[in-house]
């Protein structure tokens, strides 16, 4: 069974933001949130090295394009791609249900800490090749996110 991913992030939802809730009431919001991250993080990271393997033949670009076609599914996201190269994938996100969905049950921070912070520690599965830069995010009120990923070269 295929469950697009934003389906799936609603579903995890209804267990993951009262669980986090109660972490954060108990041991105070950073610890809460560090766990969590921690915790995650080790998850994405997986998903993100298997990801990559998975794509193999493929292009840095047409991998990351892959990517965010795989996050986008079902209207999730609206994106445009910045620039496409060997080494450089940039995409502006700039609409986000992920958001919309977190803003509407009234927990956009944990949005943050169950969505967006996976993006890094995915990109870290990728390779350690594999670079990303974000400075800005709409769940945190931007107008849109920048994803800025690179793919640095190999040391002789």
């Amino acid at each position: 069974m295929n469950i697009p991913l934003i389906d799936q992030i609603k579903i995890q939802a209804q267990v993951l933001v009262p669980l986090v809730k109660a972490l954060q009431a108990e041991l105070g919001e950073e610890r809460a949130n560090s766990i969590v991250r921690k915790a995650l993080g080790d998850l994405y990271r997986q998903y993100g090295k298997k990801w990559w393997r998975t794509q193999s033949g493929s292009s840095f670009a047409e991998k990351m394009a892959s990517s965010f076609e795989r996050f986008a599914e079902s209207d999730a996201l609206d994106y445009q791609v910045i620039k496409q190269s060997p080494d450089a994938f940039d995409v502006n996100v700039t609409g986000c249900r992920y958001a919309q969905f977190f803003n509407k049950i009234g927990a956009p921070e944990l949005g943050f800490l169950l969505v967006c912070t996976a993006d890094f520690t995915m990109a870290e599965g990728f390779g350690a090749g594999v670079q990303l830069a974000r400075t800005q995010t709409i769940m945190q009120g931007a107008s849109h996110c920048d994803f800025r990923y690179r793919l640095k070269a190999s040391d002789p």
